[in-house]
Order: structure tokens, then C-alpha cells, then sequence
């Protein structure tokens, strides 16, 4: 949906009526005339005709103080900051003294119009009049932060090359909110034509962009609007906000809907307790598919809209909760965007110190598991207008951003540029496999979890595509995964990736034939770890001896032999005996976890049975290794 802009203005500064009773400081009928009628066109909301009026009444008598104020308010009103400007100024110069009020306003005009020198100066001039209430005492302090910041900042700009994404994505209607997967195959973004907002996608083939095509029937509608969207890493799922449906909760509900085939079925309200009877939007959804963040201006929030996030459970999605005060504050906290490393998040606000309007920031999740106070992404990515809806490619190099004002091709168009290098998130790395049957090579709807080995917890969770038998997931680096994949009637498939030192950005490619169960088909247990010529079993390995477990377990006939295997260095008799001191460990680990010694044999192979040549470091652990055979079932 487009951002809803809820401004201070309404809040701080209304329109003031300035001196209504006589004596006025002019005698000039003419133009005391054309101020009372300005009054009038105010009270039926005719600002325009107001301005005219009030024009006019400067132009009879330009010392006519009250119309100034008038009109440099109703000009600030309409957002024409620049005329609202030279009008206080004129105030100012005629009576230094006249309101102190001026002071205020014309300093929240000069940092919308980039002026921040000046307004620190009037802010300043503002603050040392006595008895300012509280409430805009706060407010004032709050854009001396701002021009504050804004004056260094423009001092030491970042890096920043906006590039048009070009006519097969940009058109002359309104394009914003991009959202790309995680191998950057699919882009989906909101159009906007004739008010109405729909879903288009553009997908990458060989690094080029194909020209936008609408999104789906499914999801797409005549009468309503959908956008503000997250899509999973996989573009399986999309989450989206939809308005004044009839199936909603509130004004704005969360929905989402997930991919079949080519198209996409009939999308379903999240229903509470994320949604409720008021508006709920902009949803992100994190890497495992498991927290999902958003904007809502429900009860219990530090004031304006705040950002939450829910976890899945097993229950359905959990209790909402605030990302707390180093995220939200009393003004507006809008589109997060949770970058696939789990730990960084992106939003724009404009209650931190900003440039003017909304500015976008960055959070990182610190060590205690709470959100850091953000960072602004610095000027000129942040300016004095609205920065808002920014999205991250995967591997964190680019962003995605719309913008009415770098003359593209109408309206907003839709923009990417390389991200400095502070602002980055961690380095994450996406696996995108294929699971087929070793048989007869037919794709398989298979269960596919990556868990991170150090605390034996999954990262991702899914099943393969039933049309091609794909998935794609991301992890961060500086950790060890172990993957598995599994099916019913199937041996499971184990692979370990170790992200620690890894700073290429090369993704994982596998592609998994799962064989059945049957005498004589092996599991390589590339997730079982042990210490340099030890048997003791590392803590690492326990994730997937469990699986091993849930194997053995679903399959209650199966028999198995559990073998260990050495590369070539060291004397034979050494490698034999550590190879069958391994495989007795998982052994014994299996029958300490109520296995049946029955349906266990071990054996030690050393260095007889190699699956790699022994003539370098990669081969040789690759011949290092612990495996289990169906011997019987």
C-alpha cells in the first residue's frame, strides 16, 4: 500500500488564528477584506483560495503582519515550504517579537526545504521564550536534533549512484516497493494505475531484467488494492497488505498466499493476533520463514505506527510483540525489512535524527538478542524529502528504493544502487538444490531443513517444490550448517557447509537423488564429527545422529551396518582401529537412544574403501568418513 504519512503538523502545529478581533496592524479595508474572506475559504478547507486571498491582502498593505503569518501557515499547511518560508521571514522582519510560534514553524519548513543552518537558529530563538509547553518543547529539541545531524551529515555524504531499473520494470504510471527472492530470479513490485494497486513480477534471465508482467488473478483485484509485500527467500510465500477487504479484521490486514506452479492460490487473512480491528501492514518475513515483522498502530505501542514482529508457533503465529524503544519512538516507524542474515533491519522513521520527512535506518540484533539503536544510512541516500520502502538483495551488495524525483520515466520509478559498506548486513550465502528419485529421476516434494551445528537449531525449514523439486534457502556466514533432506519410503541425504573464513559470495548448488529403501543403498554422515584421531563424538554431530534416530525410528524393520573410513596417511592398523572406534561410538550412541542392538552392526573399514583419490586435502576428507548401509528391512 503507500506509506501513510500521519504528519506533526496536526499535532504541534495547527493553523493558528492570528489577532481575528480588531485593531489589525493595518487600516487598509481592502485588505483586512481579503484576510476575512482567506478566514472563510480555511473553515471550508478552500486552502488554495485561502492563499489567493491572503496574497491579495499582502499585496494592498505588504506590512499587514497578520496575513503574512496566515498566509506563511496555510502555505506550511500545503506543504509549499518555500513560500512559507519567505513569509515568516517577512513576519520576523516585521516584528521580531510578533509570536513566538514563528519561530517554531519556520524552523520545521527550513529543515523540510534543507535550510538546517537557519533552522537551528530559529529552534534555538524559539526555545529561550518562556512558558513553551512541553509537548512542544519535545518537538522543538527533536529538529535541533535534526538539523543538528543534517549539517554533518551533508558534510560527509556516502557513496550513492542511483541506477534506473529501466523501461521493463519502470513505466509512466507510479512503480514502488520492490521485493526481490534470494537468487534474484523473481523481482515483485506494486504498480499503481488509474488509483488502483496491483502486483507485477519481473524475472532475471542472464542478468537482465524482463519486461514487468501482472503478478496473478489470484492475488491481484479490480476493487481493492494489494501491495506493501514480502516475499520469502524461495518466492514461495508472498505476505502482502490488503485494505478494506471483506474478509479483513481492520482497515489494513496482513495476507498471505503461496506459489503453485506458475501461478499463486487464493490468498488468506493471518486473522489474530496479528491482525485486528485496526491497521496492520508492510509485512517482512525473516530467512527461516518463522518471525514475521510489521507496522501497526494498535494499542500498547510508544505512539503513531511502531513496528512488531510474531513468531510462528506451532500453533499458528504468536502473540505480536514491540521491537521496544531502540526501534519505535512517539512519531512513525514504517516499512521494515528484515534482511535475510536475521540479524539486520531496515526501516524508515522519522522520529531518529534525520534529514527532514522520513530518513531510512539500520538496527543490528546485538549479542543480548535485543535491537541496537539505529544508524542512519546518511545523506544522500537520506535527503530532506520522504525515504521509504528500501530492500536488500541477499547477498546485501544492493538496494531496492523508489523515488519521484530523478526524472525516470513518470511518476515513482523504482531504483537500485550499490549499499556502503557500513551500512551492509552480514554476508549471507543462499543453497538452491533440486531433489529428484535416483530411479527413474522424477522431482520429489521432499522435507528439507538446514540447522546451524553449534546450537543444534534449524535455520530453514521447508519442503521441495512438488512441480520441480526445488528450494532455495539462505544462511549467514561464520557458522557451520549441516543439511538434510528426507522423504517417506527414502534414505535421507546429509550435507554439511561451513561458512567460517568463507568470504566468497558463490552460492551452494546441489542437486539430491534420493534412493530407496533398499539392501545395500547407503547414507554418507557428512554431519558427524570427530576430533583429529579421536572417536569421541563432537557435540556438532548431534543434530544429525537424531536424524538418524527419526530414520530408524519411522522405520521400524530396517536393519543397518554403521561403517567408519580413513584416508591413507598413518599405518594401516592405526586407521583400522580408528575407523572401527568410530563407527562403535555412533553405535553405541544409537543404542543409549533406545535403538535395538538387534537392527545395529558396526564395522571399521580404514583406508580400504576410498570414494575419492587420496592426493589432496579435499579428497582425503571426503575418504574420511562415516556412513550407514540397509542391510536388511
Amino acid at each position: 500500500m503507500k506509506i501513510v504519512i500521519i504528519s506533526v503538523l496536526s499535532i504541534f502545529l495547527s493553523i493558528s488564528a492570528w489577532s481575528q478581533q480588531t485593531p489589525y496592524s493595518t487600516n487598509d479595508k481592502g485588505a483586512v477584506n481579503y484576510y476575512n474572506k482567506a478566514h472563510q475559504d480555511i473553515d471550508d478547507h478552500a486552502y488554495d483560495d485561502a492563499i489567493s486571498n491572503l496574497k491579495k491582502a499582502v499585496t494592498q498593505d505588504p506590512r499587514f503582519i497578520e496575513a503574512q503569518a496566515q498566509l506563511a501557515d496555510v502555505s506550511r499547511l500545503k506543504h509549499y515550504y518555500k513560500q512559507a518560508i519567505e513569509h515568516y521571514l517577512r513576519v520576523i522582519a516585521l516584528n521580531p517579537e510578533f509570536s513566538r510560534a514563528v519561530y517554531l514553524k519556520i524552523g520545521e519548513s527550513e529543515i523540510y526545504e534543507a535550510m538546517y543552518a537557519q533552522a537551528q537558529q530559529h529552534l534555538e530563538k524559539y526555545l529561550t521564550f518562556p512558558n513553551i509547553t512541553p509537548q512542544n518543547n519535545t518537538y522543538a529539541q527533536k529538529l535541533i536534533n535534526d538539523a543538528k545531524f543534517s549539517i554533518q551529515a551533508v558534510q560527509h555524504p556516502v557513496a550513492f549512484k542511483p541506477i534506473n531499473m529501466g523501461p521493463e520494470i519502470n513505466t509512466a504510471n507510479d512503480e514502488y516497493l520492490p521485493v526481490a527472492t534470494a537468487d534474484e530470479s523473481m523481482l515483485i513490485f506494486t504498480r499503481k494505475i488509474n488509483n488502483n494497486e496491483d502486483f507485477y513480477k519481473s524475472l532475471n534471465n542472464g542478468g537482465k531484467w524482463q519486461t514487468a508482467s501482472y503478478l496473478s488473478d489470484q492475488i491481484n483485484t479490480a476493487q481493492y488494492n494489494e501491495g506493501a509485500q514480502s516475499i520469502s527467500q524461495d518466492g514461495k510465500y508472498l505476505f502482502f497488505t490488503g485494505c478494506n477487504r471483506p474478509d479483513g479484521l481492520g482497515r489494513c490486514d496482513i495476507y498471505i498466499a503461496r506459489k503453485r506452479g506458475n501461478d499463486w492460490a487464493k490468498p488468506f487473512d493471518l486473522s489474530p493476533p496479528v491482525n485486528t480491528s485496526g491497521w496492520e501492514s508492510q509485512p517482512s518475513i525473516s530467512a527461516d520463514g518463522r518471525t514475521l515483522y510489521f507496522v501497526s498502530n494498535r494499542s500498547g505501542g510508544y505512539g503513531g505506527y511502531d513496528i512488531w514482529k510474531s513468531a510462528l508457533t506451532d500453533k499458528g503465529w504468536g502473540q505480536p510483540e514491540n521491537l521496544g524503544p531502540n526501534i519505535n519512538t512517539s512519531y512513525d516507524e514504517q516499512s521494515p525489512f528484515i534482511h535475510p542474515d536475521d540479524s539486520t533491519l531496515y526501516f524508515s522513521s522519522n522520529g531518529w535524527p534525520g534529514l527532514g520527512n522520513k530518513d531510512i535506518f539500520v538496527s543490528r540484533l546485538g549479542k543480548d538478542g535485543k535491537w541496537q539503536k539505529p544508524e542512519n544510512l546518511g545523506y544522500p541516500i537520506n535527503s530532506n524529502g520522504d525515504e521509504n520502502g528500501l530492500t536488500l538483495t541477499a547477498n546485501g551488495n544492493y538496494a531496492f528504493f523508489a523515488s519521484n524525483n530523478l526524472n525516470g520515466y513518470g511518476g515513482y520509478d523504482i531504483y537500485t544502487f550499490e549499499l556502503p559498506v557500513k551500512v551492509r548486513p552480514h554476508v549471507v550465502i543462499y543453497v538452491k538444490g533440486n531433489v529428484n528419485d535416483s530411479r527413474n529421476k522424477e522431482p520429489l516434494e521432499a522435507a528439507v531443513e538446514i540447522i546451524d551445528l553449534q546450537s543444534n537449531q534449524p535455520v530453514y525449514q521447508d519442503y521441495t517444490n512438488l512441480e520441480d523439486g526445488s528450494f532455495l534457502a539462505t544462511i549467514t556466514s561464520g557458522k557451520n550448517y549441516g543439511l538434510n533432506i528426507s522423504k517417506s519410503g527414502y534414505l535421507f541425504y546429509s550435507e554439511n557447509f561451513s561458512l567460517i573464513g568463507y568470504k566468497t559470495k558463490t552460492p551452494f548448488t546441489v542437486s539430491v537423488s534420493l534412493s530407496p529403501i533398499e539392501v545395500g543403498n547407503k547414507v554418507i554422515l557428512k554431519n558427524i564429527f570427530f576430533d583429529t584421531n579421536k572417536f569421541d563424538l563432537e557435540a556438532e554431530s548431534k543434530s544429525e545422529l537424531l536424524k538418524l534416530i527419526e530414520f530408524l525410528t519411522a522405520n521400524p524393520t530396517v536393519h543397518i551396518e554403521i561403517s567408519g573410513h580413513t584416508d591413507n596417511v598413518g599405518a594401516d592398523q592405526i586407521n583400522q582401529t580408528l575407523s572401527e572406534n568410530r563407527a562403535k561410538s555412533v553405535y553405541q550412541y544409537l543404542i543409549n537412544n533406545k535403538i535395538a542392538t538387534t537392527r545395529l552392526i558396526y564395522k571399521g573399514y580404514g583406508k580400504t574403501q576410498p570414494i575419492a583419490p587420496n592426493d589432496s586435502d579435499e579428497d582425503r576428507a571426503k575418504n574420511r568418513r562415516t556412513e550407514f548401509k540397509i542391510i536388511s528391512k
